[in-house]
């Protein structure tokens, strides 16, 4: 179809057939108004009228699909009843003047009903519904709803209630349509599954959501947009940050026999580890922490520098070998926020062409308020020797960098505000009339941690430089920010005038299509504090990029390169200092052409003013730019002379001229108008004023001229607009999932279907490639890459959308969000154009609080995805205080809520920049611009009035702030609707008001066209206040919410009335502070007044005075309820007002009704009730989601009936403690037979056949293989270690074997384990990743597991996997090591008994949430059950039930009971340091009740990784002393020891808790050796117990080892041995299986706790948050009277053992010859060999000295012998030594065992020189070679290859090994070979067969035989002064010879000079 034709035609009709989901066809003709006008207005001629007025009445229309898909309003959507279609559909389409249509047919629309918000599904008409009506018709009109973006497809919010949220105005039909509403056709059709019916008439009972969770991020209204709600700016508020770096050792440092040290830099500290000497592989495993408080923009810019120094000491600083340098905020979004045990590259910055000068081993971590890392286990590190694995990069960054250039180019800046207002300045001005720009800038730009800048310009606005920065840095670098400032050059102090940062993930893109860094040449704004000029700014942070900006500060051209070097090239500058050089300056248009642009606002209200700003006179002002800005604006106009020429004015008159037909005339000059009138505001309430506008509403219009870079901003609103969808849709979801409506899948289908259709239309309208010169590389680069990633979104979003099941919901959600950071992260544009949009409230012309608006949200554009989200729409803004004042309290208040109207585009296109309005106003304009058409208005004159009545129904809330010094506050609520605000009453002390109150606002007046107040509500405003008794209220949190609009021609009945409570979320600040339950109403008053409204019952409650309560419809419907309450008992109950609590007793209290527990007569005597439950019953809502919280108090009852409230807690949801009876439906349990567990791996043939033969309905079977150990062990007793067994390491002795065995190979499994989950997980996302089509089969997989009963249990106890390596070495019992708590895992063993904090005291002011440890006075432990009214009988006709026990049988008796609590700390992690020297002295104290063991004599001296092996008994009566704390300490020799960190553990939860968690269940029953059984009672007697007390019925142990229990049949072997090696036949091993599988036994069962370590954080209440190391350790808990336990286990740390290593140095061969001989010229060396242990270098040895090798052979036969204590499972030597002569004790270092060997030539006079050196790691070296010849390089470059031996299992070792140094070109090469032998003994050993040093006794070593070369010149004189005199010394003699004569000479002439003079002059 031509376009011409459709355009002269001005309509177009299509058909087609579709076809529904039941294959019937349907005919379908769509008919189309089309207007086309051109831009250049040549085609057609329309008038005003049409382009505005109606515009804006249409708009009510668009909504028609919508609306059909909202349940609320049921009208026929067919077709638009109530107009021609043509006239409606003509509408639509006025806005598609560029767009291309795109349509959804009906099937796309509301496929599988997926799209339907399945949420309410009271959607009134069932797709099919729709169409079998469809189907009577041959022709269907459908008027598409083609009006603006947000209403394509799926914006049906859910019906009422459900997720309308804050009901922002839902789309509804205009008034016409209304009348035909109730359309009685609805449901007589085919009525799917009744659902139609079963919603259609009323609302789903729990139709409730937390309505302003969605509230305000939804928006169904075409003119109104979202309301931000969080107030407070977070950005610039400091934090406590950490940063942790280890450094463990460097490797391969370039350089020969070096002294290195490690420097390590944060931000401006530094900090350096010890020296070591001659190594470059030095082994440090030093800590250090840097802490900082400082806001997270400056804390992610530090640069954290490593460089390894060379003999530093004292007096020098050393050279630097290299160094690596990154910023936190790159390891700050790493996993875990660390880097653990990695490699960091080092490189020297002075030396571009070096490549890598060695490697640093290090953990780098940076932890947050709050963040807790998790750091994997130390064991031993034996994995992590492959470096090239493990470097310290972020994924993605290439190991091999490249050094690069970047190029900061820097060109001009504008607008720049008055700087120095100094005296002189200003004389000078008086006197000349000097008129100088008063600033010297220039520019300053910051890059991993270098500076660089710009020339300064004198005195000058708008300064050029033309300069470029080059900064050199690795390529990519690991800084993310390149910070920009321009500064004001002062004589006293630089100022910063403004920042901006650039971040290089937004100007590249790494991947394999990627490009470099590029950007510009673009203008950027730079934001900061207001340009006022004061001597001191308070704000001026803001000028340095903290905090938002709050006023323009200036705008700067630059443009950024980078260029990989080519470090091969010799003519490159190789040093990276920061150079500056001259720039070749840009075009004029090189950022895009001029074009002058257009802002319209309009200020429709301006409400809640604060009060003490209400006395004097307020206006607005909008700025853009400086435009507009007529306080502080620019020193002289900023109008653009640049292109047009000519003076300002002129230039002006001439755009208007040219840009529009109908505007200008002879005088039309339009001058901007900026700000408002002033006006004086009126009175709403004690804390808030408003401006009485009424229907004058003041205008405001701005011209301003910036570079057109629309399509930027219209990209990034596209992408903008899909995010908000998305996330609206998510938001969806997670509320449908919150309150288990049923289908989120569904919701999540159409969320999927929506992003991959909204990506889709992206690549479409972006792709309209504009060909102006000023698009940038980065816009080019940015469009492709965006455009590949949304089409790569699209097509996962496809594709996720067909595995989106009910199960795989929430992981897909998971998935589903990472799109949206990455929309947004993509969406946002890093080269700014148009300036934001600032609004301020003026009173008496000083600036108080303000609104900054994007313009990109303002932006107009004809297209409507491009289109800003706010352009052309009502938004409410609330202003805020500038800067620092905004921070805390006062940044809660709301300044001034206003709604406003913006529209911002260019002039040229600014027809319509009305139409977004409420209609059915008048336009005031300037006077002499009245007869011009489009000239805008100063103020709008509504004509048209509606009256209407709200009614707000508040009806509780819910998890209040605490306000009082109480812990409980005295809330009220105050409504705010327009300029109209009423309270509700104050109910006092508690948190959880029920206020039930309606609150009417009478006579209530909104301007504009009555059907778009029905769609389009302004927003109610509802604060939440304490009422004090002197002072004024505080405020406690804020929250909005919509109204549900009843207009007068409409029926108040269902669906719509009476609205439906929902909960909104109150924010105080940025943190939320609860949730209120109400509902809103906005009914109007039509020409019959009031009498028409629905009535309202008078007040009922004659206590309550004139107070109306909740109608009837609306407040919840309420049901009898029984809540039982077990009281346990009190504990940790502080002081109240320093008086010590002493009978204290607790209320419960529950919608108004309660119950109080026993007096507890004697609080320290027993602080447990008397009697155990209690109950009480009440009415509440049957929809459990209404229920109201429950308030527990606690008061200490004190002389002549005093109370005092200690503290109290609210329990806001009594969901968990709801009692839901057993489903009956699902099958008994004996149905599935009895299951067989089998314990024996192989099961000989003829058992299973006896066991298949069972009946069916007895029992079925069920294999759990359990560790093969006990097998294992008998067949290697069976063969003797002989026979065809592969070779293996010898099988571990069992009297070698200790707990540190067990202990060790628990720590590996546990890695093995995290392991294969990393990898399962990897794998899993590849295989999201990959096509989904094989998804199915997965899918099937599970359903067949999850058939086994309760499977998901058992699927963590799955015995891991054994892998194949290990296979050989698995012969030692494990334990479980847990990386966290206990209580983590098992939910805080609160099973039956929970512990609730009872709270006092005010919540703190700043945003800590830390705060609430401080606020916590005691705890209640108790629990609660909440059932409906006659209990059922199965449970009170079970046996042996206890009617005062209710529902809490069979719950142990709370007297006190002694205990013996036995506490084993096994060790400490990465503790913090305390002292200055960076470590710690630590050691154990333990507190339980009056106990407090101070383990002070043995710390561990020096020790951040400290091993205890300790375990203490303490005897403990609960519930007295049932809170364990066991800290850590620093020792110091004098002042008091400081805490390091401390843990909490609550024994008694423990000690109760059906987990069993006293005494851990080990993994094997063996009656002695390392693994001997710890608990008082045998297997067999807990099983019995355990079975007795879950009324299970066992266990029966049967012949052939079978035990039975309830259904389950357990097998396993049945004999055990002693000491002695003799077999007992035995049931525990049978009894052991069961408790090991306890969870699935039915109905009793739960996992039992297995033998254990846990691994608790450790805190310090003075850094609150930050986890200040770890403890390893567990709790074994005993009854005083059951039989006491056996002694604690041993698991004091491993001693070392002695060992001595004799090393005999035999021959060496080829060492390089260093030396030419004195007298015959000849190359020779002195050798001598050089040898010791790493850590041990005072210690070296020296051979004697080989001299005059000219072979480079010497013959040594020399023995070193090293003693040293060495630690087998960790693979250590220990060091024991002072670290100084100062030290008070010796420190214990653990080393890797390395044996250095050296060769060297030695020198008489000089020092000796360095040749080669060899390192062997004793633990795995190559086997030595068995000749010289053999020996190479390879033996130290590919180790991977070569077989490694260890000396601890060869004990002896004999070969040769290479010397090896390095090069000129840092290449390795032999220097050398030695033949050496190595012999370990132990310390036994060696006393048995001692050994001489050197060649001594005993065992001598005989004498080397060596040639007398050495002697050589004694043999041949001649030669050798031959050869002295003529090759060696031939020269020197020559010049001897010649000094001397010269000599002679000066000599003889000075004896014969003065006889010669007398002669002269006597005989002349």
């Amino acid at each position: 179809m031509v376009l011409q034709k459709a355009v002269e035609e001005g309509r177009l009709e299509v058909t087609d057939t579709l076809i529904d989901d039941n294959n019937s066809a349907i005919q379908t003709s769509i008919s189309i108004g089309i207007r086309y006008q051109a831009l250049d207005g040549t085609v057609g001629t329309w008038n005003d009228k049409e382009f505005l007025e109606t515009h804006s009445e249409g708009d009510g229309r668009y909504s028609l699909e919508t609306d059909s898909l909202l349940s609320s309003h049921r009208h026929g959507s067919d077709a638009s009843p109530g107009k021609s279609n043509r006239e409606s559909t003509e509408r639509s389409f006025r806005r598609m003047e560029e767009d291309e249509l795109y349509f959804h047919s009906e099937d796309e629309l509301l496929g599988e009903g997926d799209s339907l918000s399945q949420g309410s599904q009271d959607t009134s008409e069932d797709p099919e519904d729709r169409r079998s009506k469809a189907k009577g018709k041959e022709r269907k009109h459908l008027a598409l709803p083609f009006s603006k973006g947000k209403e394509k497809t799926k914006e049906h919010k859910a019906g009422k209630g459900v997720f309308s949220a804050m009901k922002l105005g839902k789309t509804r039909p205009s008034k016409d349509e209304h009348r035909k509403q109730d359309d009685p056709a609805v449901l007589e059709t085919e009525d799917l599954d009744g659902k139609g019916r079963r919603y259609g008439a009323g609302l789903e009972p729990d139709a409730v959501s937390l309505a302003s969770v969605t509230a305000v991020t939804t928006n169904v209204s075409n003119k109104r947009s979202k309301p931000d709600i969080r107030m407070e700016p977070s950005a610039g508020r400091p934090m406590d940050y950490q940063v942790s770096v280890t450094v463990i050792e460097a490797r391969q440092l370039v350089g020969l026999n070096m002294d290195p040290v490690v420097c390590v830099e944060v931000g401006e500290e530094k900090k350096f580890t010890s020296m070591k000497e001659s190594t470059n592989c030095p082994y440090y495993n030093e800590y250090f922490v840097f802490d900082f408080h400082v806001p997270p923009d400056v804390m992610f810019d530090k640069i954290i520098k490593l460089s390894v120094i060379h003999s530093k000491n004292l007096l020098r600083s050393g050279t630097l070998v290299g160094s690596f340098k990154m910023d936190v905020g790159t390891v700050y979004t790493q996993p875990e926020h660390q880097f653990y045990h990695k490699w960091a590259i080092l490189s020297d910055p002075e030396d571009l062409t070096a490549g890598l000068k060695g490697y640093l081993k290090c953990d780098i971590a940076v932890v947050g308020k709050g963040d807790n890392i998790k750091t994997p286990h130390k064991a031993n590190e034996t994995d992590e020797d492959d470096i090239e694995g493990n470097l310290l990069l972020p994924d993605g960054v290439p190991p091999e960098r490249q050094w690069a250039r970047f190029y900061v180019k820097i060109y001009r800046a504008e607008g720049l505000p008055r700087m120095n207002a100094s005296i002189m300045a200003n004389v000078k001005k008086a006197l000349i009339g000097e008129n100088k720009d008063l600033v010297d800038p220039y520019v300053q730009v910051a890059f991993a941690g270098q500076k660089g800048k710009t020339s300064v310009q004198k005195s000058s606005y708008e300064p050029l430089w033309n300069e470029q920065i080059i900064f050199t840095e690795m390529f990519p670098p690991l800084c993310k920010r390149i910070k920009i400032q321009i500064r004001d050059s002062d004589k006293v102090n630089d100022v910063a005038i403004g920042t901006h940062f650039i971040d290089l993930r937004k100007i590249s893109n790494e991947g394999d299509k990627g490009f470099l860094p590029t950007f510009g040449p673009a203008w950027v704004n730079m934001y900061g504090s207001t340009r006022n000029y004061t001597l001191m700014d308070e704000h001026q942070e803001l000028n340095e990029g903290l905090g938002e900006g709050v006023s323009f500060r200036a705008r700067l051209l630059l443009g950024l390169a980078v260029e990989i070097l080519d470090t091969t090239n010799p003519e490159i500058n190789s040093s990276t200092e920061v150079q500056v050089e001259q720039a070749t300056a840009v075009a004029d248009n090189c950022s895009g052409k001029m074009e002058e642009f257009f802002l319209f606002g309009a200020f429709l209200e301006a409400t809640m003013i604060d009060r003490k700003i209400g006395d004097k006179p307020i206006n607005f002002e909008v700025t853009i730019g400086n435009y507009g800005n007529q306080v502080d604006g620019c020193s002289k106009p900023l109008l653009r002379r640049k292109k047009e020429g000519g003076d300002g004015d002129e230039e002006e008159s001439e755009l208007l001229q040219n840009s529009s037909e109908d505007e200008g005339g002879e005088d039309g000059e339009m001058v901007s108008v900026s700000s408002s009138q002033p006006m004086k505001p009126l009175v709403t309430d004690r804390n808030y004023f408003h401006l009485p506008y009424l229907e004058k509403k003041p205008c405001i219009y701005i011209r301003s001229w910036w570079q057109d870079q629309r399509r930027r901003l219209y990209n990034a609103n596209i992408m903008d607009k899909i995010a908000d969808k998305l996330e609206e849709g998510l938001n969806d979801v997670q509320e449908m999932i919150k309150t288990e409506k049923p289908h989120p899948e569904r919701r999540l289908r159409g969320v999927l279907e929506e992003l991959s259709s909204g990506c889709l239309r992206f690549l479409s309208l972006a792709d309209k490639e504009q060909h102006h010169s000023s698009r940038t590389r980065l816009d080019r680069e940015r469009l492709k890459s965006c455009m590949r990633e949304l089409e790569n979104m699209a097509q996962q979003a496809t594709a996720l959308r067909s595995q989106v099941k009910r199960n795989t919901t929430k992981d897909k959600l998971k998935l589903v969000q990472n799109f949206l950071q990455k929309l947004r992260f993509l969406a946002d544009e890093p080269q700014h154009t148009i300036p934001d949009v600032f609004i301020w409230m003026m009173s008496n012309n000083k600036r108080v609080a303000y609104a900054r608006v994007p313009s990109k949200d303002i932006l107009y554009s004809i297209v409507d995805e491009e289109m800003g989200k706010d352009c052309a729409k009502v938004k409410t803004v609330f202003l805020k205080l500038p800067g620092k004042r905004g921070f805390g309290p006062a940044g809660w208040t709301v300044q001034a809520k206003m709604e406003i109207y913006l529209w911002l585009g260019l002039n040229k296109q600014r027809k319509d920049f009305l139409s977004g309005l409420p209609c059915g106003f008048e336009e005031k304009k300037v006077p002499r611009a009245q007869n011009l058409p489009s000239f805008p208005p100063i103020s709008l004159l509504y004509t048209k009035k509606q009256v209407f009545q709200l009614r707000a129904h508040m009806y509780q809330a819910r998890s209040l702030f605490a306000a009082d010094s109480s812990g409980l506050s005295d809330p009220f609520a105050r409504v705010f609707f327009i300029s109209q605000s009423q309270c509700t009453e104050v109910l006092n002390e508690t948190l959880c008001p029920t206020w039930d109150q309606l609150l009417v606002f009478d006579n209530v007046e909104l301007y504009g066209e009555a059907h778009e107040m029905r769609d389009d509500p302004p927003i109610i405003v509802i604060e939440i206040y304490d009422q004090d008794t002197v002072g004024k209220a505080d405020f406690m949190g804020r929250t909005f919410a919509k109204p549900v609009v009843k207009m007068s021609d409409e029926q108040y009945c269902p669906p719509r009335f009476p609205p439906q409570l929902e909960y909104y979320q109150i924010y105080r600040g940025n943190a939320t502070a609860g949730d209120l339950l109400a509902a809103f109403e906005l009914l109007q008053i039509g020409p019959g007044g009031k009498s028409d409204l629905p009535p309202i019952d008078g007040p009922t409650d004659m206590d309550r005075g004139p107070i109306l309560p909740v109608p009837l419809g609306i407040r919840p419907v309420l049901s009898r309820y029984r809540v039982e309450i077990l009281f346990w008992g009190l504990r940790d109950l502080k002081r109240v007002n320093l008086a010590q609590v002493d009978r204290p007793r607790v209320d419960i209290e529950c919608a108004g009704k309660g119950v109080q527990s026993a007096l507890i007569q004697n609080y320290k005597k027993n602080p447990n009730f008397s009697t155990l439950v209690k109950w009480f019953e009440v009415d509440l809502p049957e929809n459990e989601l209404l229920h109201p919280p429950l308030n527990i108090r606690v008061v200490d009852c004190r002389a002549f009936g005093r109370y005092t409230l200690v503290g109290s807690h609210t329990v806001s949801s009594l969901r968990k403690f709801i009692y839901r009876p057993p489903d009956h439906g699902a099958q008994p349990w004996n149905a599935a037979g009895e299951i067989v567990v089998n314990m024996e791996p192989e099961v000989p043939i003829k058992k299973m056949d006896t066991m298949v033969k069972l009946e069916a309905n007895s029992d079925a079977v069920v294999k759990v293989d359990v560790t093969e150990e006990e097998k294992e062990k008998k067949k290697k007793k069976k063969k003797g270690g002989g026979g065809g067994e592969e070779v293996e390491e010898e099988e571990p002795d069992e009297s070698m074997l200790d707990w540190w065995s067990k202990y060790f190979a628990s720590i590996e499994t546990m890695k093995e384990q995290l392991r294969q989950q990393e990898a399962a997980a990897a794998e899993a996302e590849d295989k999201e990743e990959m096509e989904i089509g094989e998804g199915s089969k997965a899918q099937v997989k599970s359903k067949d597991r999850s058939k086994a009963p309760k499977d998901d249990k058992k699927k963590k106890q799955q015995p891991v996997p054994e892998l194949p390596e290990k296979k050989n070495k698995q012969k030692i019992d494990e334990l479980k090591v847990f990386n966290k708590e206990l209580e983590a895992e098992f939910d805080n063993f609160e099973d039956w008994l929970h512990t609730f904090n009872l709270l006092r005291g005010k919540i703190g002011d700043n945003d800590d949430n830390a705060t609430e440890e401080e606020r916590i006075v005691g705890r209640f432990k108790g629990s609660m059950c909440v059932y409906k009214v006659p209990l059922p009988d199965d449970i009170t006709k079970e046996a042996g039930y206890d009617p005062t026990f209710g529902m809490f049988q069979g719950i142990p008796s709370n007297d006190p009971i002694n205990v013996l609590v036995r506490v084993y700390i096994v060790r400490a992690t990465d503790l913090h340091p305390a002292d200055i020297n960076g470590k710690a002295d630590p050691y154990i104290a333990i507190k339980l009740g009056k106990t407090d063991i101070k383990d002070k004599e043995n710390y561990i001296s020096k020790q951040l990784n400290p091993v205890f092996g300790k375990s203490f008994d303490i005897e403990a009566t609960f519930p007295m002393e049932s809170m364990l704390t066991v800290a850590v300490y620093d020792w110091d020799l004098v002042g008091t020891d400081d805490l390091i960190g401390e843990t909490k553990i609550d024994l008694e939860n423990r000690f109760y808790s059906k987990h069993r968690a006293t005494c851990g269940v080990s993994q094997t029953y063996s009656i002695h050796g390392y693994n001997t059984w710890r608990d008082p009672m045998k297997p067999s007697q807990i099983l019995s117990k355990l079975c007795k007390e879950g009324k299970v019925d066992g266990p029966h142990f049967g012949p052939g080892g079978r035990v039975k229990v309830a259904n389950r049949v357990f097998t396993g072997p049945t004999e055990i041995e002693d000491e002695n090696g003799q077999k007992k036949p035995t049931d525990e091993h049978l009894a052991l299986a069961v408790l090991r599988h306890w969870e699935d036994i039915p109905r009793a069962g739960c996992r039992l706790v297995p033998e254990h370590v846990e691994t608790r954080p450790l805190l310090n209440p003075d850094k609150p948050g930050i986890e200040q190391g770890r403890l390893e350790m567990w709790v074994d808990m005993f009854p005083m009277d059951m039989p006491a336990p056996g002694p604690a286990i041993d698991i004091s740390p491993r001693k070392p053992k002695k060992y001595e290593l004799r090393v005999i140095v035999w021959n060496t061969d080829e060492v390089i010859l260093e030396d030419d001989d004195y007298f015959t010229g000849e190359k020779s060396s002195d050798i001598f060999v050089r040898g010791w242990l790493k850590g041990q270098q005072e210690d070296k040895q020296d051979t004697d000295v080989h001299y005059h090798s000219l072979t480079g052979e010497g013959n040594f036969n020399w023995r070193y012998i090293f003693p040293f204590d060495y630690l087998m499972a960790e693979e250590k030597i220990v060091i024991s030594k002072k670290e100084s002569m100062f030290s008070w004790d010796e420190t214990e270092y653990k080393i890797p065992a390395r044996l250095t060997l050296q060769v060297w030539d030695a020198d008489h006079f000089s020092a000796d020189d360095f040749l080669g050196a060899i390192e062997l790691d004793l633990n795995r070296f190559p086997r030595g070679a068995k000749t010289s010849k053999q020996c190479s390089l390879e033996m130290v470059t590919n180790e991977a290859e070569l077989p490694m031996i260890s000396i601890f299992k060869q004990k002896r070792v004999k070969g040769w090994w290479p010397f090896v140094a390095r090069d000129e070109n840092d290449e390795l090469e032999i220097t050398g070979k030695v033949e050496a032998e190595l012999h370990l003994l132990t310390a036994e050993e060696a006393e048995k067969s001692p050994a001489g040093l050197a060649r001594n006794e005993p065992d001598p070593l005989e004498k080397p035989n060596r040639p007398d070369t050495s002697f050589i010149w004694f043999l041949n004189p001649l030669k050798s002064i031959k050869y002295l005199i003529c090759t060696r010394y031939k020269w020197l003699i020559i010049k001897i010879v010649l000094a001397l004569l010269l000599l002679i000479m000066v000599a003889l002439f000075l004896y014969s000079m003065p006889g010669y003079m007398v002669k002269k002059l006597l005989g002349a």
